[in-house]
């Protein structure tokens, strides 16, 4: 397929840019100089890339710098697109050019322009997260010890995460309290039954889009939302799928505290489960049902109300 002038791809990885710019792929290194030179030159024109986290920073930096139209997508969609175009081989210069031909070809919204504190805030929230995953580790290995040295050197371990633990949840606070948008936005998330510290600075961190898209959209961004398995006669049970898998497990921890402490909340997960939902699948439109709450809490900015 010819690609049209104004249609840029480029395959992001640590070392190199690979750009597609009509029928030319050149390399490029992956530094600060290189994007914005590129982006100068490309004023006017639509730039698609894989969502590569930390590796695609200085690229998105110099794009927004310079003004232009750009979007991210899913490395996996990008994968499926490949495919469906009869593309099978696999190598950089492949995956640039695919993402132009997907750029002139698909439809993407313009990338939300970045916002320092959000990201700021999102780095601290994974710092913890990791530190927390490993505080569990060494929680399971400390459950199958039976050595006493061994014992005592995780139980220091375990402290040592304790204490990294709590200064990485004082710095999110921090982090909240210092930004009004932020700190009036977790306030208002808290006021939701079950949205606690960790759900509520996990969508602020995790979901930028919350307040400003439709109800399937914010629950599909989540993995919340039930998709069709039918073809022909047959109808299969709906599944959620993809989605950030970090906003959904931190929602339906806050469903299992909503079912629990929330009168209006648990009649609901009692009426499913009532009707013979399992109790996972229950907890999980639990879990739908306060994502929809929050995107219109902050779209609305207000608070919850009790019915």
């Amino acid at each position: 397929m010819m690609i049209h002038p104004g249609f840029i791809g480029i395959d992001v990885s640590k070392h190199y840019l690979d750009v597609c710019e009509g029928d030319r792929t050149e390399r490029f290194a992956n530094t600060a100089e290189s994007a914005r030179s590129l982006a100068c030159r490309w004023q006017g024109s639509f730039v698609l890339f894989e969502a590569t986290g930390r590796y695609d920073l200085e690229l998105r930096k110099a794009l927004e710098a310079a003004g232009v139209t750009y979007a991210r997508v899913n490395p996996a969609r990008a994968r499926d697109f490949a495919r469906a175009t009869g593309r099978l081989a696999k190598t950089d210069a492949i995956d640039a050019r695919v993402l132009a031909t997907m750029a002139q070809s698909s439809l993407f919204a313009r990338e939300r322009a970045s916002d320092p504190e959000r990201e700021a805030l999102a780095r601290a929230h994974k710092r913890r997260d990791q530190l927390v995953h490993m505080r569990q580790q060494e929680r399971t290995r400390l459950s199958e010890c039976g050595d006493a040295s061994l014992r005592a050197d995780i139980e220091a371990h375990i402290r040592w995460l304790d204490t990294q633990i709590a200064q990485w949840e004082g710095e999110i606070e921090r982090l909240v309290a210092q930004s009004a948008s932020l700190a009036q936005s977790e306030q208002r998330l808290r006021s939701i039954p079950g949205i606690g510290p960790v759900a509520a600075t996990t969508l602020l961190a995790l979901v930028p889009e919350l307040g400003s898209l439709s109800s399937k959209k914010i629950a599909a961004l989540a993995g919340l939302a039930p998709f069709n398995v039918d073809s022909g006669q047959f109808r299969g049970a709906r599944k959620i799928k993809a989605g950030r898998k970090r906003v959904r497990d931190a929602l339906y921890m806050a469903a299992v505290a909503a079912a629990r402490c929330n009168p209006r909340l648990r009649a609901f997960y009692a009426r499913l489960r009532a009707a013979g939902k399992p109790a996972k699948v229950a907890l999980i439109a639990l879990a739908r049902k306060l994502m929809l709450m929050a995107n219109a809490i902050l779209r609305d900015k207000t608070q919850f109300r009790p019915a």
